[in-house]
């Protein structure tokens, strides 16, 4: 038989409470916000000079910006994280061999922590 949850009352209500205001601000915020109207390239502009020069902010291209910073940005948050991803991933162990956890399904991990010698079990 089950029983309904029940609200606990202690430590954990003031950080609970805190993050649903932190995200009722945040929402607001992010849903008053006023975006200017998308900017296209002029005829006969060189696409790859007017990118290169508008990501960095020069005044050469004929599309302006502040637009392509944040793109810019966000590029660069996810390449450093797919970078850190990929070396946490290739480490290898303190005696010097590779981690098998992911190209053979945990096997040798349960192996390891359970010291089983077929692994089945």
């Amino acid at each position: 038989m089950t029983t309904k949850p029940q609200l606990k009352l202690g430590s954990h209500l003031v950080p609970g409470l805190a993050a649903v205001g932190l995200f009722a601000v945040m929402a607001a915020v992010f849903l008053g916000a006023s975006f200017p109207n998308p900017q296209g390239f002029a005829d006969g502009a060189n696409l790859t000079a007017s990118i290169g020069y508008t990501m960095f902010n020069l005044e050469f291209g004929s599309v302006e910006g502040e637009s392509m910073l944040v793109a810019f940005e966000i590029i660069d948050l996810v390449l450093v994280g797919a970078l850190v991803g990929a070396v946490l991933l290739a480490r290898r162990d303190e005696d010097g061999s590779m981690r098998t956890i992911l190209t053979d399904g945990g096997r040798e991990l349960k192996r390891t922590l359970f010291d089983d010698e077929e692994g089945d079990h």
